[in-house]
């Protein structure tokens, strides 16, 4: 498995520099579409670094937006950078095309931070539980559609021990529910295993704490932080047919309050280990 990042990153640094681009030339995106000959899906699509791009459409996009010539260059080589692939592309469709962005986002991530109030997080997913929820989740799949899906969440958790580039610090919030729905002692062993690793923390948020501000969002979410100049924090929420990318200053500033009032409430790593094994003694 490699550690290719893809070209999720820049894609997305010249999605924000076109969206710049056309709203300091104080065009809409219908103004931008009808003008390009495009539909609006198409440029929404770009801004948000959801598709790579040709040099020759770069060049006409800024055009239109009257950028200078030495900018129109950058751009245009920037675009070239835009057609790399990343290791999870060999896996064709078994990854959904909203979820693609985010794989090449966690990839490329200095930091991930997670709550997760249903599931164990697939970064600490063991095959066997990892195939169940596909079992439970998508019911309409076939076996090998499964087992392929399943392979593409097992080679995610190869960022995890990656020496180059350097793997990312990975801190992890679990409800305490988490812990006891569906869960086998293997599935619970293996968190506590991968928790004592130097880049990640696990941490569980008990059920003594009562409601807490994570309760009141929609039940997991990942904030994504980036070296400086690369990318800017991202909060990622998903759901059965999409998810949401919100990277707005105030939008990642409520999740960061989210966060750091679950940091005050969780037990700590020592204590979440031991919670962790005691369940997994239940399951024996």
């Amino acid at each position: 498995m490699t550690t290719d990042t893809g070209s999720t990153v820049p894609r997305r640094q010249l999605g924000r520099h076109l969206r710049h681009l056309r709203e300091e030339a104080r065009m809409t995106v219908k103004a931008a579409a009808d003008a390009l000959e495009w539909s609006t899906p198409k440029i929404w699509r770009i801004e948000t670094g959801a598709t790579s791009m040709r040099s020759l459409d770069v060049e006409a996009m800024c055009r239109i937006y009257g950028a200078s010539p030495e900018l129109t260059e950058a751009l245009m080589g920037l675009a070239k950078e835009t057609k790399g692939r990343g290791w999870w592309h060999s896996y064709g469709d078994a990854i959904p095309e909203w979820f693609e962005l985010y794989v090449g986002l966690e990839a490329a991530a200095r930091r991930l931070r997670k709550y997760e109030a249903q599931l164990i997080p697939g970064l600490l997913q063991t095959k066997a539980y990892a195939t169940r929820v596909y079992e439970v989740a998508r019911p309409d799949m076939t076996a090998e559609e499964i087992d392929r899906g399943v392979a593409v969440r097992l080679g995610r958790q190869a960022l995890l021990t990656r020496s180059a580039p350097r793997a990312p610090q990975v801190d992890i919030m679990l409800d305490e529910a988490v812990l006891r729905r569906g869960v086998d002692a293997e599935q619970l062993n293996h968190v506590v295993t991968v928790s004592r690793q130097p880049n990640v923390s696990v941490r569980v948020v008990p059920f003594g704490v009562g409601l807490h501000r994570a309760s009141m969002t929609n039940g997991a979410f990942t904030i994504l932080d980036f070296d400086a100049g690369s990318e800017p924090s991202i909060i990622y929420s998903d759901g059965l047919t999409g998810a949401l990318y919100l990277d707005k200053p105030a939008e990642v500033a409520a999740y960061e309050g989210v966060w750091s009032a679950i940091e005050q409430q969780a037990l700590s790593e020592a204590q979440s280990r031991k919670l962790i094994a005691s369940i997994a003694e239940e399951q024996t």
